[in-house]
C-alpha cells in the first residue's frame, strides 16, 4: 500500500456551480408531442405577455449564468430546425422565451468531486522550457446524485509544482445536434463545447439513455496511433439507473467529442483503462469484468473487447474485497506502471502500484505491497 503525498491544492464540491442545460422533454420520461404544444402556447402570447413572462425568467436566472439569452436564443434555433417553423417573422423575445422553456438549470457539482485524471494538454504553445500544460477530467455529481464530466486546465512547472488554471465563473453544458426532443437517443452520438467557453467552463452531461443516470469515472488517455496521429481517448462508466456499460470518449481538439458505447463481454463491467498506443500490434486495456479482480485484454479494434487473461487477484489485505486500476498504464522506460486501487475492510480504499513488462504486459515484473 502507497502512502501518498497530500498535496495541498484541494478541488471542493459547491453547489453554487450551475449551468443552464438543454432540457429534453424526453429525459422526463413523457410521450406525446409536448414540444409543438408548448411552442404553440408560446406563440400565441401577446407582446406583451412575451415580454413580461421573460424578464420573469430572466430577474431569475441570468445573473448566474453566462450569456444567458444567447444560450435561450440558441435552443429557440434547434427547435425551430426541428419543427420546421419559419421563424423569420418571430421576434426575439418571443424566440428567447420559447428557447427558456427547453432549458433548465443545474448544480452539476453540488454532491461531489472526485476520480480525476490529467493528460498532456492539445495546447503547448508559449509553455517555458520544462514545463506544461494538463488538463484533468473530473467526476462531478450534482443533484439527484447524477454524475457528468468536467474539465480544469493547469500547468506542471519547471520545478514540478502543479497551478490550475482560475475556474470562470459561469459553466456551460455541451450539446449535440439534430435531437428529437421527446426521444432518448441511443448509441453513439457526438456533442460538442460552445463555441466561445473554456475547457474549464466546460460540462458534458448523460444524453443517451444508457448514459441517462450519469457519466462515471473518466479515464483519459493521450493515445498515439500507429501513423503519427494523436488522439485523446477515455474510458467512462455509463448508468442508466439499473445497469451499467462501459463507453469511449474520443475527441482530437477538445471541441467535439464522440461518445461510443463499447460491446463486448469485457465491456459489460466499469472501470476499464487503455494503454496509450498499441502493444505488440494490438490495442490494450486493464479492465475488472468480473468486479473483483483485473485483466489484460487485447483487441483489433477500440470498441469490441472480448474476455481477457486475468492479471491481478486481491492478495493483501488491503485489497480483499476488490482491485481495480486508478488509470491508465504509464509507459517507463523500466515497463509499464499501473497504480491500482484496493478495497479492504470497511470498505476502506488504498493505492497499490505494479510494474509489467514493456513488451509482454501479461507479465507483472514487481508489485507494492
Amino acid at each position: 500500500m502507497i502512502d501518498l503525498f497530500q498535496h495541498a491544492l484541494r478541488l471542493h464540491a459547491d453547489p453554487s456551480r450551475v449551468v443552464v442545460r438543454p432540457f429534453h422533454l424526453a429525459w422526463g420520461g413523457n410521450g406525446g408531442n409536448r414540444t409543438e404544444r408548448i411552442v404553440s402556447a408560446v406563440m400565441a402570447l401577446d407582446s406583451a405577455e412575451t415580454r413580461a413572462q421573460l424578464e420573469l425568467v430572466l430577474k431569475d436566472f441570468e445573473a448566474r449564468h453566462w450569456q444567458t439569452r444567447r444560450v435561450f436564443m440558441t435552443r429557440y434555433d434547434e427547435i425551430e430546425d426541428m419543427l420546421g417553423i419559419d421563424g423569420s417573422e418571430i421576434g426575439d423575445e418571443k424566440r428567447q422565451l420559447i428557447g427558456a422553456y427547453f432549458c433548465h438549470e443545474y448544480s452539476y457539482a453540488a454532491a461531489a468531486l472526485m476520480n480525476p485524471s490529467a493528460v498532456p494538454h492539445f495546447d503547448q504553445s508559449g509553455m517555458p522550457a520544462g514545463s506544461q500544460r494538463i488538463l484533468m477530467s473530473l467526476r462531478a455529481v450534482g443533484e439527484g446524485h447524477i454524475s457528468s464530466v468536467a474539465f480544469r486546465e493547469g500547468i506542471i512547472t519547471d520545478d514540478n509544482q502543479l497551478k490550475l488554471a482560475p475556474e470562470p465563473p459561469f459553466a456551460t453544458a455541451t450539446d449535440a445536434v439534430g435531437l428529437d426532443e421527446e426521444t432518448l437517443p441511443e448509441g453513439p452520438i457526438t456533442v460538442y463545447r460552445h463555441r466561445d467557453s473554456t475547457l474549464s467552463g466546460t460540462v458534458i452531461f448523460p444524453i443517451t439513455a444508457a448514459q441517462s443516470k450519469g457519466l462515471e469515472d473518466l479515464r483519459l488517455v493521450q493515445f498515439h496511433h500507429d501513423n503519427g496521429d494523436v488522439e485523446w481517448l477515455g474510458t467512462y462508466t455509463a448508468y442508466n439507473g439499473s445497469t451499467i456499460q462501459s463507453e469511449l470518449l474520443r475527441t482530437r481538439d477538445f471541441r467535439a467529442f464522440d461518445l461510443v458505447p463499447m460491446t463486448g463481454p469485457a465491456a459489460r463491467n466499469k472501470g476499464m483503462a487503455l494503454f496509450p498506443r498499441k502493444v505488440g500490434g494490438q490495442y490494450m486495456m486493464i479492465g475488472r469484468q468480473d468486479g473483483e479482480n483485473l485483466f489484460l485484454l487485447k483487441s483489433d479494434t477500440l470498441t469490441h473487447w472480448d474476455e481477457g487473461q486475468k492479471l491481478l487477484v486481491p492478495v493483501f489485505p488491503w485489497e480483499l474485497v476488490q482491485i481495480g486500476n486508478c488509470g491508465p498504464p504509464i509507459e517507463l522506460d523500466e515497463g509499464w506502471l499501473l497504480l491500482t486501487h484496493g478495497v479492504g475492510a470497511m470498505r476502506k480504499y488504498a493505492i497499490g502500484a505494479v510494474l509489467l513488462d514493456k513488451r509482454d504486459p501479461s507479465k507483472v515484473l514487481g508489485a507494492h505491497a
